[in-house]
């Protein structure tokens, strides 16, 4: 479970999770495409951090620096398993 503290003890910029899930409406729902979508957490600058994703076939690098960033908090959780005040520091 990732807590503020945890967030604050991170490096700047670095990727500290990724993953996989569907694009429908059980998954990581973005387009409803039923495609496979990769997910990386990346934490910011100033204690933030940030989700994005795009198709799976992509790199997590290409995500980090062009994929979509993800917005609704059920999306964020299922990504990331985050107690609310690291929740309240994640970048929209």
């Amino acid at each position: 479970m990732l807590t503020a503290k945890m967030l604050k003890e991170l490096s700047k910029h670095i990727i500290f999770a990724t993953g996989v899930a569907t694009d429908n409406h059980l998954g990581l729902f973005m387009s409803g495409s039923a495609r496979d979508l990769r997910w990386v957490a990346v934490t910011g600058e100033v204690g933030d951090w940030a989700i994005y994703c795009h198709f799976a076939d992509k790199s997590i690098e290409w995500i980090r620096r062009h994929g979509d960033k993800v917005g609704l908090e059920r999306n964020i959780k299922m990504c990331v398993k985050c107690d609310e005040s690291a929740l309240l520091m994640y970048r929209r």
